[in-house]
């Protein structure tokens, strides 16, 4: 059987080990909350190092770059030379490559491996993932346990990334423009429901431009994808384009906006507050 330890048990990571944990997968977790491990049900780890120390497979699901990286230089001299690193973290371009480049001083495999989906789909075992590295058989159970649908983008670490900044890039447009209309709606003295039974079943239509504005009328905003989330991805999107010759305009205003919307724990739905009167 598969070992597997997975570092972070966060809103995402948390629902992933459910996951893995019901496909009957030998985990071990880590997190530095330790109640947030152990709400997964399965061993934990009291340090990165003791929980990769005997996996074929060490999954990394944190907050941004710098935690993936202080973790990982504590947790890759302690895994097995054959073992394989899924990193499914969104942490930028440039950052996948460093990243990849401390696996390979180890001599461990390396997977580029983000994952778009929300708490939801990671509770229920249904992300996509994004994958870019080279295939190996031992992550089909992990893989499988976590997602609906697995995209290989090619074997060069980074594509995976690639491919998840240009969806994030239209996730957090929709969401943002929603709210405008919410709040463009709201302010002009009209029903915002009007606007949503408009596109409804239409080519405009959104199953998550409803659920989002649903929740923006609710003033509901239990995360599924949060604010930090949504604010620390447009930066990194507006990394990418300014570096690719994309124009800015649009994700900085996104990054402006998701970054100012209050709580960064509440959901990216709450971005309607940055655009409210």
């Amino acid at each position: 059987m598969t070992k597997v330890a997975l570092l972070g048990t966060g809103l995402m990571g948390a629902g992933m080990g459910r996951s893995m944990a019901r496909a009957g997968l030998d985990l071990t977790v880590w997190n530095r909350s330790p109640d947030k491990a152990r709400a997964v049900g399965v061993p934990v780890a009291d340090d990165p190092a003791s929980a990769v120390r005997d996996a074929d497979v060490v999954v990394t699901m944190l907050f941004g770059f710098e935690s993936v990286a202080q973790v990982m230089t504590e947790a890759l001299p302690a895994m097995r030379p054959d073992a394989v690193w899924l990193q499914t973290t969104t942490v930028g371009l440039e950052e996948t490559t460093r990243l990849a480049e401390l696996c390979a001083k180890h001599g461990v495999s390396f997977v580029d491996a983000p994952v778009s989906g929300t708490r939801q789909p990671a509770e229920s075992g249904e992300l996509t993932v994004l994958a870019a590295g080279r295939p190996d058989e031992r992550l089909t159970p992990v893989l499988d346990a976590i997602s609906a649908k697995v995209v290989w983008v090619g074997e060069r670490p980074g594509d995976g990334h690639r491919l998840k900044l240009v969806s994030n890039a239209w996730v957090l447009s929709v969401v943002a423009g929603t709210a405008q209309s919410v709040a463009l709606s709201q302010a002009l003295g009209i029903d915002p429901k009007l606007f949503l039974d408009l596109i409804a079943g239409g080519p405009l239509d959104s199953g998550y431009a409803q659920a989002k504005a649903r929740a923006m009328l609710k003033g509901d905003f239990t995360p599924a994808f949060a604010l930090g989330g949504a604010a620390k991805d447009a930066l990194l999107i507006q990394e990418a384009a300014a570096e690719s010759g994309v124009d800015t305009t649009l994700v900085a205003a996104m990054a402006r906006l998701f970054g100012s919307a209050g709580d960064p724990e509440d959901d990216m739905a709450a971005v309607i507050r940055a655009l409210r009167p």
